[in-house]
């Protein structure tokens, strides 16, 4: 099986972002901040409480609307709180195996994009006391506004896990032999 997963990443030319370039050991501490992130609001999924205060967002989006029709306020949260806790172990197992690497950064990736379509169909993003959009409300309109930095760390994560030109396009093993 290890075999295998060892092909696949050299097939599909994967590799463990931090470890691709010494340099980019710098990104590091984005994996593992993401991985706190994704625990915390994971498990905060499981509760009455996050599951009534993302019941707005979700309630809103055309892209996750169908989560309460079919599973109800706690079951859309429970869901998605599973979600986001597979996220979490797949950057945890992307700190040793490039296949994770990839796909968690890609999950979390795919989660912030989605959390970004709040601002734009979740009722008070823009405050209209300032004068409408650009200025936004502190609640919800500052509070999504931070996953576009989540979203740049997990993009930088997997930009850094899938294959690009040069140097970074190569399999760690493939740097090794070259640099030794």
């Amino acid at each position: 099986m290890e075999n295998q997963m060892r092909t696949l990443a050299h097939q599909l030319r994967l590799q463990i972002a931090e470890k691709g370039v010494e340099s980019l050991s710098i990104l590091a501490p984005l994996r593992w901040t993401l991985v706190i992130v994704f625990l915390w609001f994971g498990g905060m999924k499981f509760t009455a409480y996050e599951a009534n205060g993302i019941a707005p967002f979700i309630a809103n989006s055309p892209i996750m609307s169908w989560m309460h029709m079919l599973l109800g306020v706690q079951g859309a949260s429970y869901a998605i709180g599973i979600l986001e806790l597979s996220t979490a172990v797949a950057l945890i197992l992307g700190a040793f195996r490039p296949i994770f690497s990839a796909l968690g950064a890609a999950m979390s990736a795919a989660t912030y994009l989605i959390t970004l379509t709040f601002f734009l169909s979740t009722p008070g993003v823009a405050e209209v006391t300032a004068g409408g959009f650009p200025a936004i409300s502190a609640m919800p309109g500052q509070f999504l506004l931070k996953d576009l930095v989540l979203l740049g760390a997990s993009v930088s994560l997997l930009l850094a896990s899938v294959a690009g030109q040069g140097r970074l396009a190569r399999p760690v093993d493939d740097l090794e032999q070259t640099t030794a």
